[in-house]
């Protein structure tokens, strides 16, 4: 038996690519099937095309160029009935114990025995904080879902990549009075092509305010006092989203003993061929592999990590009967 941790499309492409040679397994998940994508905005348009987010083979038809986040979620569920993938979900992984070949994984409903674990846990559960006063505070977001709730409030985003830039706009365009801060001197060279001309022309205009250089210092009720080239400044404030990124679950890769480089993405140590870690007969998929690079592997780059570990597996273990 093996076990796939996390039903992402790249857990579910490993799970396709074992029931193809025939090889026992089961996913484990969390939350829902696809829980990443479940928590992206509402109105969220893929940078990629369909066919670059298909897996098992199954056709993935959009109604525009580039799908929804709707879309997307209706494909994997289709992919999932399709191979009747066995998952369970809203079952989290609490301990991993044993060797290659034996290994003993405890959830919060179960119990498993397994010769071989696929850790493809994504990244979307833990935000990157920002580490100041305040930021425990309830009007401070770490996920987007839509506009509406900000309507009319005083907006202070954070974060110059995509998400960031997105956020700005939405918010923006829902009649909040936003303020938008970048701690780099730009806005992120991976911004979409198409929404960046739109995010330079609002900032031009003085529509949406942009503080380039600059961090948050401190979050207050009614305010925020942000470090900015021309000094410290405190601004009116409603809401922080703070659309900072996110990282993967380093607690359950250190309960797996898995090491990491010595670089400054806190990567996991893997065999790029296998996606084997040091732990031997524990892989990596997925976003994960990048550690703090979430920007590194995408859906479209790491649908291959699922065959080239299913090839693994399989001239490693016997499966009797």
């Amino acid at each position: 038996m093996v076990i796939i941790i996390g039903a992402g499309p790249i857990g579910l492409a490993c799970g396709i690519e074992l029931k193809k040679r025939n090889i026992p397994f089961q996913i484990i998940e969390k939350g829902c099937i696809v829980n990443s994508i479940f928590h992206y905005p509402t109105n969220m348009t893929f940078f990629s095309t369909s066919d670059r987010l298909e897996i098992g083979g199954v056709p993935f038809i959009s109604h525009g160029v580039k799908p929804t986040r709707r879309e997307a979620l209706e494909y994997y569920r289709r992919v999932a009935d399709s191979y009747d993938l066995p998952i369970n979900l809203y079952e989290e992984v609490k301990d991993v114990s044993g060797t290659d070949g034996n290994y003993h994984i405890v959830t919060d409903k179960n119990e498993y025995d397994a010769s071989k674990i696929i850790i493809s846990t994504g990244f979307y559960y833990y935000p990157k904080l920002m580490n100041v006063p305040g930021e425990d505070l309830p009007k401070v977001k770490h996920y987007y879902d839509e506009p509406h709730p900000y309507a009319f409030q005083k907006i202070l985003v954070v974060g110059g990549g995509n998400s960031g830039v997105d956020v700005a706009l939405e918010t923006y365009r829902c009649n909040a009075e936003v303020t938008l801060l970048v701690r780099e001197d730009t806005l992120r060279e991976g911004v979409k092509y198409w929404v960046r001309p739109d995010i330079e022309n609002r900032i031009k205009e003085g529509e949406i305010t942009a503080y380039f250089n600059s961090e948050v210092l401190e979050i207050r009720p009614k305010e925020v006092v942000i470090q900015t080239p021309e000094g410290v400044k405190t601004i009116e404030n409603d809401f922080v989203l703070a659309m900072t990124g996110y990282h993967p679950d380093y607690s359950l890769l250190e309960k797996m003993n898995i090491g990491f480089r010595d670089d400054e993405y806190r990567t996991p140590v893997y065999d790029e061929e296998t996606h084997e870690t040091n732990k031997k007969g524990i892989y990596l998929s997925g976003v994960v592999c990048g550690g703090y690079n979430t920007s590194k592997w995408f859906i479209e780059n790491a649908r291959v990590h699922a065959e080239q570990i299913a090839q693994h597996i399989d001239e490693k273990i016997s499966i009797p009967g």
